[in-house]
């Protein structure tokens, strides 16, 4: 589904990408309570019932939303909390609001910087593929290197000195 190619006007294409991802994300949405309603007919059950997870579920329900409304703007994260959001049944008045902000921002990034993106690229590899293929492994090891940077550096920063730890020289 490459946007670049419909013979459309740019605010058809925002509303036609916007239609797409909400169909997506509540779809998502549905399969999480749905699955959360099947797990509740299981031993699951006792553990859903639980205070902790109850209070869990309470907390996504109250922060939440912002979550979801984020999450458009990754890759990847987005399915995880929508999926979340329903098996932890979050209210419809909290997660329909959060969903349609995600959905227009998506749709909008989509629309202007993802087609760019995919356009830039394809007319990279027609003229060297070596090229397009290369510049793709270097950007995923580029993203690689500082997931591994920023993981290292939290759990050094969450390490807590104890009484007796001698300094490393």
């Amino acid at each position: 589904m490459d946007p670049t190619s419909w013979n459309l006007p740019f605010p058809a294409i925002v509303a036609a990408l916007f239609v797409i991802v909400m169909f997506r994300a509540n779809g998502t949405y549905w399969l999480g309570r749905l699955g959360s309603a099947g797990a509740r007919r299981t031993r699951l059950a006792r553990l859903m019932d639980s205070p902790g997870y109850l209070r869990a579920t309470e907390r996504i329900d109250r922060f939440g939303p912002p979550v979801v409304a984020v999450s458009f703007l990754t890759i990847g994260f987005q399915t995880v909390a929508n999926l979340a959001a329903g098996a932890t049944g979050m209210r419809l008045r909290h997660y329909l609001p959060a969903v349609t902000i995600g959905s227009v921002a998506w749709a909008l990034l989509y629309a202007t910087l993802g087609t760019v993106g995919v356009d830039i690229l394809g007319r990279l590899y027609e003229r060297s593929p070596v090229l397009a293929v290369g510049a793709v492994v270097v950007a995923a090891l580029a993203i690689a290197g500082y997931l591994v940077w920023e993981f290292r550096r939290q759990g050094q920063q969450d390490r807590v000195p104890q009484p007796g730890d001698s300094p490393v020289a």
